[in-house]
Order: C-alpha cells, then sequence, then structure tokens
C-alpha cells in the first residue's frame, strides 16, 4: 500500500439473500454503505476487493441472546470462505443490535439498503476502541 494512504476496510452483514456490504477507514472512523450483493456473493465481492483493496475485511458475527444464533455456523463459513479466497484477515464483530439500528436510522427506506446500513454499523463499531 503506498505511503500516506488510509487503509481501507470492507464489512458485511451476511444474509441467506443479501449480504450488506460498507467501506471504512478506521484512521478517519468513518464508514459508508455500499449497495448491498446477492448472497453468497463472491464474485460481486472479489470486484469490491479489487476496486476498494482493503487492508481487512470485518464480518458481523450473529450472536443471539443466549449466545447463540441459527445462522452463527454458516457466517462463520462464510468468514473462512471469505479468509481463504482473499487472503486478508477477517475480523468478528458482534451485530447483536446491528439490523436494529439500521432499521432506526432509514426508517421508509427499503429493506436492502439497511443490509449495507447494518454494514456500516458494524464497522462504526470496529473502529471505536470503547465499543
Amino acid at each position: 500500500m503506498p505511503e500516506g494512504r488510509a487503509r481501507t476496510v470492507l464489512a458485511f452483514d451476511f444474509g441467506l439473500k443479501r449480504i450488506g456490504v460498507a467501506v471504512g477507514e478506521p484512521e478517519l472512523g468513518t464508514a459508508h454503505p455500499l449497495p448491498p450483493i446477492a448472497a453468497p456473493g463472491f464474485d460481486s465481492i472479489s470486484k469490491l476487493i479489487s476496486e476498494w483493496r482493503p487492508a481487512e475485511l470485518v464480518i458481523g458475527l450473529p450472536v443471539g441472546a443466549n449466545g447463540e444464533h441459527p445462522l452463527a455456523q454458516r457466517v462463520e463459513r462464510f468468514a473462512r470462505q471469505l479468509e481463504g479466497r482473499f487472503h486478508l484477515p477477517v475480523a468478528r464483530v458482534d451485530e447483536r443490535f446491528s439490523s436494529v439500528e439500521a432499521e432506526s436510522r432509514v426508517r421508509g427506506v427499503k429493506r436492502a439498503s439497511i443490509d449495507s446500513v447494518a454494514a456500516q454499523l458494524l464497522l462504526e463499531q470496529y473502529f471505536d476502541p470503547a465499543a
């Protein structure tokens, strides 16, 4: 990566139909939603990685109230596939409240946007050391 260039991070909010996507820079603490992609989306993810050249990836890990969630194993498998295909580190972030907060931020906006806003929130949470 060239000197002086900010480190880019891509985040994914995994879903069975859609994957929310966001991009951000930890040095600035900023994250922005990108258009969601159809699951599993590896071709689309490859294009995003070529375009944004991230230093790492972040994925939301679903955690239920009792510590377990039905999608947790699928999300973990997706994270391992990302690591294997793209040879980038993949951080897992507790996404327990990301979709609820995303919905409150984008009331009245179509569902696809909520997925990417949830990815944006995951990235903001990842950047915030106090979270």
